[in-house]
């Protein structure tokens, strides 16, 4: 394509990650020219290389609604997408360790109760035990969604980018935004190639997110993060559902190849200005020592790879969906802070429907940018 060529549809989304495709594809859709700017490729970042973790259990309150949409999405992604994305509805599992923990657990229930949700059911040591015969003799009990699971994370993306594709979306990699400046009521998005022009423009650029949002002066307070994973040799099959811990960093899953594959929050370094992060061996070893604290019998296994991808952590770890609030005809849909996975085919019709119709079935109001009040 000619430099400094100038490409015009009504929607620009900015970022080729799992949300910037879901975007595309559900405003495609409904009949919504769309082009996607992503600097790497689709899925080079976090929506590629994080847990795989389908988990309407332990979401922020504000997240509910969206996650329930999202599972029911879930549930049906080989209409929406043409692959199931190797979605398997093995349950996910929150292990306590002791009574006091136990004790938060039920409160946790209680409170959803009270809220109206039932996707929470705590168990005792028996269920445990039947659930997850591998675990310690120790553990007390758990809270478990015996609907979620976990999928591939890089084949959900992949998935989505093609059936955006096959919609009409068109799609510009790499090369990155430069500005995002005003053009009358609508926008011009400049690589350093091409010129995009647009009536809205979507940012979805995860852990660059903040950046873009500085370009129509919205404060967008993004740490950069890089949570590391580990994966071992495949070993007998012992678990089903996906484990974490009330008290512990813990994502723990064994996938149908034999695999385990183990992170849950212990963090490397994250180069956003290089696109590389650096492993931090102590986290890793937490990680290790972790999982044998609760299946003694991994000890014996060992480690193949470990790795971490380029995530966006907000101040208080819900994302940022919604429109801006210092430009018009602007939105957002970033911050994820290492669990938007599960969240990816809702946030795309909930924020689809929001820019097509401006309104939406599903509040969006708490992931207002707005929360962030500008520094002085």
């Amino acid at each position: 394509m000619a430099a400094n060529s100038e490409i015009s549809s009504e929607v620009v989304v900015i970022g080729g990650g799992l949300h910037g495709c879901s975007v595309a594809l559900n405003l495609r859709l409904r009949g919504v020219s769309v082009c996607v700017v992503e600097k790497d490729a689709p899925g080079r970042h976090a929506s590629g290389v994080n847990a795989g973790g389908v988990r309407r259990l332990n979401r922020d309150l504000a997240e509910i609604p969206l996650s329930l949409a999202s599972l029911e999405l879930w549930q049906d992604l080989p209409n929406l997408v043409g692959d199931d994305c190797g979605f398997h509805a093995t349950g996910q599992i929150r292990i306590a360790e002791t009574d006091a923990e136990m004790q938060e657990l039920s409160d946790r229930v209680d409170e959803l109760r009270a809220l109206g949700y039932d996707h929470e059911e705590l168990v005792g040591r028996q269920e445990l035990r039947r659930l997850v015969p591998a675990s310690a003799d120790h553990c007390v009990g758990a809270v478990v969604c015996r609907a979620d699971g976990f999928a591939d994370p890089y084949r959900t993306t992949t998935a989505y980018y093609r059936a955006a594709q096959a919609q009409g979306v068109a799609f510009h990699i790499g090369d990155g935004v430069m500005a995002v400046k005003r053009n009358g009521a609508g926008w011009r998005v400049e690589t350093s190639t091409e010129t995009f022009t647009a009536d809205i423009v979507v940012n979805c650029a995860g852990a660059w997110a903040d950046k873009i949002a500085a370009m129509v002066g919205d404060f967008a307070p993004v740490a950069p993060s890089a949570p590391m994973m580990i994966v071992t040799e495949p070993i007998k099959h012992f678990l089903d559902p996906v484990v974490g811990m009330v008290g512990r960093k813990l994502s723990f899953k064994q996938a149908p190849n034999g695999t385990v594959v183990i992170g849950g929050g212990h963090r490397g370094v994250a180069e956003r200005d290089t696109n590389t992060t650096i492993l931090d061996p102590a986290g890793l070893a937490a990680s290790a020592r972790t999982v044998v604290a609760v299946f003694p019998h991994m000890a014996a296994a060992r480690m193949v790879r470990a790795w971490a991808g380029i995530e966006a952590i907000m101040p208080d770890t819900i994302p940022v969906i919604g429109p801006s609030m210092a430009a018009d005809n602007f939105y957002h849909a970033f911050g994820f802070s290492g669990h938007g996975f599960q969240l990816g085919p809702a946030v795309g019709r909930t924020l689809a429907e929001r820019i097509v119709t401006g309104a939406s079935q599903i509040s969006l109001d708490a992931f207002s940018i707005g929360r962030f009040p500008q520094p002085a």
